[in-house]
Order: structure tokens, then C-alpha cells, then sequence
């Protein structure tokens, strides 16, 4: 298993330049925008990491919407080792992902590899941005399709809870509920995407954007500790969910959990998106 979750450019573009980066290495590129959601694939065919493939959120990172389950449900396990195998994923390849550089969607992936048993995934830190501030070059050629990758399901390495965990949880002293959308969202005072305003009743605010420095990087491990001990205020990492709008960007406070050392926070896949679409879902502003 790899150390970190995070990698950096250099790090990366000397991997990358490997003979047997073709069978280790699986770059994937998560480019997405909540509003516009054609515009991830459009950069992506403008100019990329060379070698990286395309991971549309809202598709391949998702599954089906029932009007329930929220805006970006999560799918089968079975079916996404499928596709990541089909990706041309290998047991021991290297997995990374990337995104513009907020390390939103590209988080989303690196939890979801994990949860369906892939080790060896990283988060490229400070995204795209970052491999650009180091030089290196960008390609828009599409890289021809993998032979499919011996990569199979395999045991849960992240906790995952569900709707009606949620519901049973609420106003448990064992358990607290971070949300990482901003806070004027978390606060009912601004809502855009999402039905209905407000918050998990109980749930405190930790806006994913507070985890990174001003060039898009992850802050260092000792700060994120104290700025999460700070919050937990005595909660210990197993009792923390992770909430957000739709299941993205809580992935990145648990990615900046794991760099502090507070491992085993698990993640509410749903978060606001279904919470706020049931009729007897309680809602705090």
C-alpha cells in the first residue's frame, strides 16, 4: 500500500517515464464542473497529462439516480472493479488520479479504488495546476485503449455508511457528522444546487477548501492534524462521517484526515443531496 494518498508532479512524471509504465501506471484524469457537466471531457480532449485517460463523474463514477438517492449515487462495487479493469487496471498498478487542482473529484476516485479494494491509488497533489507549475508538457492525444487488466474485487479498504445508518445515528454522542461543502451552503444561505437549504442536524463544517494551501496543494501533515483535532474536539477519527452536497468533496477532508494521521473516518455516499429528498429527514439551518 502505498505510504500517502498524495503524489507529487515530479513524482509522478518520473514514474511515468518507466519502461513498464504501460502495465504499472494508470493515470486518470476527473475533470468535472457541477453546473457545466460536458466541460471536464472538454478539457480533457483540449490538453492533458500525456498517457492520462478521462473519468467522467457524473457517469463512470456514479450509478443510477432513482430522485432519492442523491446527485451522484454510488455504484455497484461489483460493477466498478469491472471498470476499472476494463480500464486496463492491474492488481499492483499505480493508480492516479487528478483533477484541475482542488483534489475534489480526483479524491472521489481515490476512495472509491479503495473501497473496492485497489491499494496502490494516489491523489496527484495540486492537480493539474501543479504539473504545469513544474514544466511539463500537456498532450491531447487520446491514448488507445488498455487490454483489460487483471484487476478484481476485492475486501473494503474505507468504511462507507448509508441512509438509514444516518437516520439511526442522529443524536448519538459516539458519532459526528463533518460536512465539506462552504459554509454559506452549510448554513442554508446560499443553496444552488440542491433543492432544499440547510444541513444534518448536529453536523459541524469543515469546507474541504480550508485542507489546501493557496497553490491547490494539500497543507502539511502537522497543520491538518491540529486544524482536525481542533474540530473533533475529542472525537476520535472512527466516530467522524464525512458529508458533503453529493459524496465528491467529502472524499477530500477524508483524504486530509488520512495525511494527518486520523485514519478511519467513513464516508455518507449520499450526503445532503439524498438527505434533503426525505420527506421526514430532519434539517437544521
Amino acid at each position: 500500500m502505498t505510504a500517502r494518498p498524495i503524489m507529487t508532479a515530479e513524482a509522478l512524471h518520473e514514474i511515468a517515464a518507466r519502461p513498464d509504465a504501460g502495465k504499472k501506471l494508470l493515470i486518470c484524469d476527473c475533470r468535472y464542473d457541477l453546473v457545466d457537466h460536458a466541460l471536464g471531457a472538454k478539457q480533457y480532449q483540449a490538453a492533458h497529462i500525456p498517457g492520462a485517460r478521462y473519468i467522467d463523474l457524473g457517469t463512470e463514477l456514479s450509478g443510477a439516480k432513482t430522485g432519492l438517492n442523491g446527485r451522484h449515487p454510488l455504484p455497484k462495487r461489483e460493477a466498478f472493479a469491472h471498470f476499472l479493469a476494463q480500464m486496463g487496471l492491474n492488481q499492483d498498478a499505480l493508480l492516479v488520479a487528478y483533477d484541475s487542482g482542488g483534489s475534489t473529484y480526483a479524491a472521489r476516485l481515490w476512495w472509491m479504488a479503495r473501497w473496492v479494494g485497489h491499494t496502490r491509488v494516489v491523489v496527484l497533489d495540486g492537480g493539474l495546476k501543479a504539473w504545469e507549475a513544474a514544466g511539463y508538457e500537456l498532450s491531447a492525444e487520446v491514448p488507445e485503449a488498455r487490454p483489460k487488466g487483471n484487476f478484481v474485487l476485492g475486501p473494503e479498504r474505507v468504511r462507507l455508511v448509508d441512509l438509514d445508518n444516518m437516520k439511526s445515528g442522529l443524536g448519538r454522542t459516539d458519532r459526528v457528522v463533518i460536512d465539506a461543502r462552504a459554509n454559506d451552503r452549510f448554513h442554508g444561505q446560499n443553496e444552488t444546487i440542491d433543492k432544499l437549504a440547510g444541513h444534518i442536524p448536529g453536523a459541524l463544517n469543515r469546507p474541504c477548501t480550508q485542507n489546501l494551501r493557496e497553490d491547490s496543494k494539500f497543507k502539511d501533515a502537522a497543520s491538518l492534524r491540529n486544524e482536525f483535532e481542533q474540530l473533533l474536539n475529542g472525537f476520535t477519527p472512527e466516530q467522524v462521517v464525512s458529508s458533503c452536497g453529493s459524496g465528491v468533496t467529502a472524499c477530500n477532508n477524508l483524504i486530509a484526515m488520512e495525511l494527518a494521521g486520523l485514519t478511519g473516518a467513513a464516508l455518507y455516499g449520499g450526503s445532503w443531496s439524498e438527505w434533503s429528498t426525505q420527506p421526514e429527514a430532519p434539517v437544521e439551518i
